[in-house]
């Protein structure tokens, strides 16, 4: 498949349903967004815009989503019009009738935080005593529920050096899917990046061994979402379409107010759903624009991986140098 600067439409939303959570994640991007919630008729209509806009898949998330009073009967409103319906939850809240309820929802995929093996190393971490376990149950439940689950993990300092033991862990309570997330650093994860992000060379070390890993493990879909790791001559699951961060390329961010920003951790509103044309901010958004044509700074001018990775992370770069074309502040290439 020809890889191009950006599709006709978004593949994906990620929608922010709510901000409400009944977490204190310590790198939570979402804790400090006073944003109010549009209402299920708001939200219905909108939806009903973006399958005209040709997208596919919406992934709700917030905040926790179930925290939504109404969350079912939007899900069930979108998977009715013909979309892809996902989640990603805390599993707090996720119990037998829960996980039911999900499946008769038209959740296709649900995906669960789990950021250590060790219970109290994820517990410290998502601010919850329990919530490991909680989580755990949760991917059991939604697996008799005839659910697919995805464990996803915030790669920072707690965990980095546990890859053989979170695959382990994944594999025990048959996730269809491990994803390694790259620790952004916006809200608190900007807040107490000095303490969780990893140095340049840890994540060096941190992708050479998982990308290892992910060629040598049956049964479990590994996925890595970051751009830099083209210059080791690996590849991301989105290559084939898009080079560098998929962000405003093959997916966007919506806000609880419905503001809609390139992605969840890149602040910068670009325009609004309630009452925006969707297509209008797709095309010619000049932020969009700008993330899909970034021009190399730096290092990154003479690095021979640039036309792959493209700088990187565009939200790290914007949250920690000011500018989406500067390099990624976790690239190892000097």
């Amino acid at each position: 498949m020809k890889t191009v600067n950006f599709l006709k439409a978004p593949l994906t939303i990620n929608w922010a349903v709510t901000n409400v959570c009944n977490f204190k994640c310590r790198h939570c991007y979402s804790r400090t967004d006073p944003s109010e919630e549009l209402d299920a008729a708001t939200l219905f209509t909108c939806i009903e815009k973006i399958i005209k806009a040709g997208v596919l898949s919406i992934n709700f998330g917030g905040g926790e989503p179930l925290l939504r009073n109404d969350l079912l009967e939007i899900a069930a409103f979108a998977s009715g019009q013909g979309l892809r319906v996902s989640m990603n939850s805390n599993g707090y809240l996720i119990d037998r009738e829960r996980a039911l309820s999900l499946k008769d929802a038209g959740f296709s995929k649900v995906g669960i935080s789990l950021d250590s093996h060790i219970p109290d190393v994820h517990d410290s971490f998502r601010g919850i005593k329990g919530s490991h376990q909680k989580a755990v149950s949760a991917l059991a439940h939604l697996k008799n529920a005839g659910i697919k689950t995805s464990i996803s993990t915030v790669i920072c300092k707690i965990n980095h050096t546990a890859i053989q033991e979170l695959i382990a862990l994944a594999l025990q309570h048959g996730a269809h899917q491990l994803n390694f997330h790259n620790f952004k650093c916006s809200g608190l994860g900007y807040s107490n990046k000095d303490e969780l992000d990893l140095s340049a060379e840890e994540w060096k070390e941190f992708y050479l061994n998982a990308m290892k890993a992910k060629q040598e493990v049956k049964g479990l879909e590994i996925s890595l979402d970051d751009p830099i790791i083209a210059s080791l001559g690996m590849k991301t699951e989105t290559d084939s379409l898009v080079k560098g961060s998929v962000c405003g390329k093959l997916s966007l961010n919506i806000k609880s107010n419905g503001d809609i920003t390139p992605c969840g951790f890149i602040p910068i509103v670009i325009g609004n759903i309630v009452t925006d044309e969707f297509k209008e901010v797709w095309y010619n958004s000049a932020v969009l624009e700008k993330m899909r044509n970034k021009k190399p700074t730096g290092k990154c001018v003479s690095c021979g991986s640039y036309e792959n990775c493209l700088g990187g992370c565009s939200a790290r770069a914007l949250a920690l140098t000011g500018d989406f074309n500067n390099p990624d502040p976790h690239c190892w290439n000097s």
